[in-house]
């Protein structure tokens, strides 16, 4: 029920978003506690404002309740995928080669069940990462629990920080 619902909210909000420019990166519609709640994700060249989110909520909100998709009360929720956004379709694979990635595997491979390395390709469900030491390996769609954009670089947390320098850009 919850995925025919997040498909059809899709496909009714597509035309508004990209009539404001953006795509619908993904659609969720999910119970946390007592409370279900419907949040699409939306992306653009360039990143989202919260100025987008308010258009795009603005915009389906009476066409959702017009329609009548969900009897439930819910909460909408619009918002950037985030920079660790979950890569789910295949679209989201293929715009994403050549970006690092953290993967977790259903199953332990050798002991390990989390890998983080650069997406090389996508094909036909299968995903080749290549990993921090330069050997690649592939990995079916099916067999990751998750697979997300991983924008953190550990060398960059490390670096000190010049205070005289992030004191100037501040002037």
């Amino acid at each position: 029920m919850a995925g025919n619902i997040a498909s059809r909210v899709a496909q009714l909000a597509a035309p508004f978003a990209q009539s404001l420019g953006l795509d619908i990166w993904d659609v969720q519609y999910v119970k946390e506690g007592s409370q279900w709640y419907l949040r699409i994700f939306i992306d653009k060249s360039g990143g989202v404002s919260l100025d987008d989110c308010v258009a795009l909520t603005r915009a389906v909100t009476k066409p959702l309740d017009d329609a009548d998709l969900i009897s439930t009360s819910y909460m909408l929720e619009v918002s950037s995928p985030g920079i660790e956004r979950a890569l789910t379709k295949d679209a989201h694979f293929e715009k994403s080669i050549g970006c690092p990635v953290m993967l977790r595997t259903t199953r332990p491979r050798d002991g390990v069940r989390d890998f983080a390395g650069v997406l090389e390709a996508y094909d036909g469900g299968v995903l080749t990462l290549r990993l921090a030491g330069g050997e690649t390996q592939q990995f079916a769609k099916k067999e990751t629990s998750f697979v997300k954009l991983d924008d953190f670089d550990m060398d960059d947390f490390k670096k000190p920080i010049d205070i005289e320098e992030e004191n100037g850009k501040n002037e």
